[in-house]
């Protein structure tokens, strides 16, 4: 099992424009094959260090997440999620 860590630092840290950047996240749920499991979560004890959003998801294998990888549903939320992030970090490891 190989699980997909990302975090999102947001442009715009608004309630509004972290919730919608969430929303955004979880559409791909139910929406692209190969995808095991997916987490969204919003931070919740604001610090300067602190990222936004975590998005966790778990893949079967490399193979099935580099699948998810290139599926329209993940570029088209990717693409917005590129837009709105200030920065970005990912973790991927096996269980």
């Amino acid at each position: 099992m190989l699980t997909h860590i990302v975090l999102f630092k947001l442009k715009d840290r608004s309630p509004q424009s972290v919730a919608r950047a969430a929303d955004v996240l979880r559409s791909l749920q139910g929406n692209v094959p190969n995808l095991r499991a997916l987490e969204v979560g919003v931070n919740i004890v604001p610090a300067d260090r602190a990222y936004d959003i975590a998005l966790l998801a778990r893949f079967d294998s490399v193979a099935a997440l580099q699948e998810y990888q290139a599926h329209p549903n993940h570029v088209r939320v990717s693409d917005y999620m590129r837009s709105v992030a200030e920065s970005t970090v990912a973790v991927d490891y096996e269980l």
